[in-house]
């Protein structure tokens, strides 16, 4: 069920990605540090016990580690510190470890919103909401990314309800409150809204049945 009017994080497949993607870069880095450091240590000794290459290895070997420790470390703050909340007529975000940010996008400002998922992320069946806004089309990122989402595309749609003026009729408000019959709203104009629109009136309606 898509969170309304509640705080939700990214999908937990995000957070082994992410872990995954850092540890590339991370081995990356200290093969340059390492390479880099080689230079600094003193001939005799590169030299006389352990040879150019050896020296080398040994710290590449002690930078990677100290890298995955701080690596993994900062996946799981940033991962807990990664929240999102979608209300009546905003969107809020904040995340960031030794940086926090927070940030406030009103749906009236939206303009676009693109689902971004590269191959590494397919494997993990995670996608990025790229949300632009107005002033913001030319960039190339837009002013917010929902990370890790599962079910992109209903997400997507759901915050698409909301710009084009029409509340979900799924929404959860939390009221108690639930209506059996409902229509399409006007603005659903192509199939696959209306496709998804359908699924969730099914979902809830079985949803209803199982109470």
């Amino acid at each position: 069920m898509i969170p309304f009017k509640e705080d939700f994080k990214p999908s937990p497949s995000y957070k082994p990605y992410l872990l995954l993607h850092t540890l590339a870069t991370s081995v990356i880095s200290a093969a340059g540090i390492a390479f880099t450091a080689a230079f600094f240590v003193p001939v005799f000794i590169s030299s006389l016990i352990f040879g150019f290459w050896g020296i080398l290895a040994i710290l590449f070997i002690v930078i990677l580690l100290i890298l995955v420790f701080a690596v993994y470390f900062w996946v799981h703050r940033y991962y807990n510190s990664t929240v999102y909340h979608l209300n009546d007529t905003e969107m809020t975000w904040k995340r960031g470890v030794l940086f926090r940010k927070t940030g406030v996008v009103p749906y009236n400002r939206i303009t676009n919103i693109d689902i971004i998922q590269g191959p590494v992320m397919r494997l993990f069946k995670i996608s990025n909401l790229q949300i632009q806004t107005a002033g913001s089309s030319g960039a190339k990122v837009g002013d917010i990314s929902i990370i890790g989402v599962e079910d992109a595309e209903p997400l997507r749609s759901f915050i698409m309800d909301f710009v084009r003026g029409t509340p979900p009729v799924s929404a959860v408000t939390g009221s108690g409150e639930s209506t059996s019959e409902t229509q399409a709203p006007a603005s659903m104009n192509t199939d696959m809204e209306r496709l998804i629109f359908e699924v969730s009136e099914i979902r809830k309606l079985l949803e209803e049945q199982k109470k």
